[in-house]
């Protein structure tokens, strides 16, 4: 029985020491040259501009999990688009029970006004939302 825990215990050692040995041999081998460039952001060749710890609103991030939520969520119809036919009725309605579910989350997102862009309900605007605070 520790045999086998010995056989994985001998490939964790390989590993450690694979590693190892390519992380010394890169250090060794490797130009080093530090300049000041190296430790900027890299913005496509150009300098960059301002800094790189820019503060973004949070309907980017509440509108990107939404998309992995449901883009998830849509992988599962294909396994089962590819069996339907040997799975029957009752897998039919499990489907539809769970597309319903979507369905409700969707409705529920979209009644919230999460996806909506931008929100038009600015009391105490500055800049360029100003004017349209004074619209809604």
């Amino acid at each position: 029985m520790y045999r086998d825990y010995g056989t994985v215990l001998a490939f964790i050692l390989l590993g450690i020491a694979l590693l190892s040995v390519a992380l010394w041999l890169q250090k060794l081998l490797a130009p080093s040259r530090p300049r000041d460039y190296n430790h900027t952001t890299y913005e496509c060749g150009e300098e960059p501009e301002g800094s790189a710890w820019v503060q973004f609103n949070i309907r980017f991030y509440v509108i990107a999990l939404i998309f992995l939520i449901f883009d998830v969520e849509v992988v599962f119809l294909f396994p089962w688009a590819v069996v339907f036919k040997e799975l029957g009725w009752l897998a039919l309605i499990e489907m539809a029970i769970f597309i319903g579910i979507l369905l409700v989350g969707l409705a529920y997102v979209w009644k919230k006004g999460d996806l909506n862009w931008v929100k038009l309900q600015l009391k105490q605007a500055r800049g360029r939302y100003h004017k349209l605070a004074e619209k809604g």
